[in-house]
């Protein structure tokens, strides 16, 4: 019976947020409750959701200031020097253009948001590429496949989500994952070189004349009165600082991301009112991130609690080979690709993720191992259909979506085959568990 019941709640959630008749938000709430009562939970929804949702709350806290600080950092205008010095730098010549709208993309993708890379990465590279008539395919490539790296950052959203879905903490999935996350940096940067190198053959190198682009006039920012280049040394180093310490693990990441943001804002922005204007500017991004994680405490305290999510492993088992049952955290990495392509990631990381997991732990596979193996296959993500900020980067490049797929999936795939391979070498997660 609560075999069924938890399938049935997970094909429930998942076909009620991939055909849009409810958000993930209220899917997340309603959905594990009506199951809970027709499973005959009535008298423990209460303990079980609130157990839930304090599970949760680190990590919803470590968002919330995540999203803040970085916010903050764009406003005032941090990564300024570095898009201008790119844009210097990259002048005419189509090689270094293909490599410098990558490393911009991956400079600007930090903050974790998809929609605000590609407004700024367009709006920055889109005169280049039109004036040296090279193909805006590459641009939106090399975007998108910056951001699915860079998008397992724990405030990215994948990583807290396996983090929530598991009950792990975000760093413990982060931080072993950075070696890795550099060979799939250094895989875009050789895509980026190789297309480069097409086009310089293809077209040649063209001297742009200097007042083609006003450079000094380019920002990041998008609220000019929110610039504060006086304090960029500042700004630079409170950042490398909470990086330095994030690595360390010095404090746990909430506490490190409420501590750097306070800073900020104090030095930043001492006006009150200025304060609260630059939160009330990110409020809904913070709001929209934070809502989602609490959401899903309840899903994962009734998952758990009721004892749905054990017998669907022991289901699942069963139907596993005992040959592949080691080879899950693999499984997952690979099956990571399709699954996030054909579904949101809600949908895999609160519906199939945690049956994943307590499988594997009866293979000496630890959750965050799986959690691991489950963000990696997010360069591909991004191009699925169901990704909303995907459609906006297609419409500021002036591009066909299915063209942008056909150019940039067979290099998403090898992105993420990159990152696997990586992180089977060093060990950040299993090549097969323990029988």
């Amino acid at each position: 019976m609560l075999t069924f019941l938890g399938f049935a709640m997970v094909i429930t959630f998942m076909y009620l947020i991939m055909t849009k008749r409810l958000s993930a938000l209220i899917a997340l709430i309603l959905v594990p409750i009506v199951f809970a009562l027709f499973g005959g939970f009535a008298s423990d929804i209460g303990p079980m959701m609130l157990q839930g949702i304090s599970k949760l709350a680190p990590t919803g806290v470590m968002l919330m200031f995540a999203i803040l600080y970085f916010a903050l950092m764009i406003d005032s205008g941090l990564f300024d020097p570095a898009v201008r010095k790119i844009l210097a730098l990259v002048k005419g010549d189509p090689l270094k253009v293909s490599v410098g709208t990558a490393v911009l993309a991956l400079v600007v993708s930090l903050d974790g948001d998809g929609a605000t890379t590609y407004m700024i990465c367009c709006a920055a590279m889109l005169p280049l590429y039109s004036r040296l008539g090279m193909s805006p395919r590459i641009m939106a490539g090399l975007i998108i496949l910056a951001g699915g790296v860079m998008n397992m950052t724990p405030w990215g959203g994948p990583t807290a989500r396996a983090a929530s879905a598991l009950h792990v903490d975000p760093s413990d999935i982060f931080v072993p994952m950075i070696p890795a996350m550099a060979f799939g940096v250094l895989a875009i940067l050789a895509i980026a070189y190789l297309y480069g190198k097409r086009e310089r053959a293809r077209l040649g190198e063209l001297h742009l004349p200097t007042d083609d682009i006003d450079h000094s006039t380019i920002s990041v920012s998008q609220f000019p009165e929110a610039r504060r280049p006086k304090l960029l040394w500042f700004n630079g180093a409170l950042t490398a600082a909470l990086m330095v310490t994030l690595i360390m693990g010095l404090l746990p990441l909430p506490v490190l991301f409420m501590i750097a943001f306070s800073i900020a804002m104090i030095v930043n922005y001492p006006c009150l009112q200025q304060q609260k204007d630059r939160i009330a500017a990110h409020a809904g991004s913070v709001l929209a991130v934070t809502g989602l994680i609490f959401a899903a405490g309840i899903f994962t305290g009734i998952l758990s609690g009721t004892g749905m999510v054990e017998a669907m492993s022991k289901s699942l088992l069963a139907v596993i080979p005992p040959s592949m049952g080691p080879y899950l955290a693999v499984i997952t990495a690979v099956v990571s690709m399709p699954f996030t392509f054909f579904m949101s990631n809600d949908a895999f990381y609160y519906g199939v993720l945690p049956v994943l997991a307590e499988a594997a732990s009866h293979y000496g596979i630890s959750p965050v191992e799986m959690a691991r193996a489950s963000i990696v296959g997010q360069p591909v993500h991004l191009l699925s259909p169901l990704v909303p900020s995907t459609y906006l980067l297609v419409a500021l490049a002036g591009i066909e979506f299915g063209d942008h797929q056909r150019f940039t999936l067979k290099w998403a795939v090898l992105v993420c085959l990159c990152i696997l391979l990586a992180a089977l070498l060093l060990g950040v997660f299993p090549l097969f568990g323990s029988l």
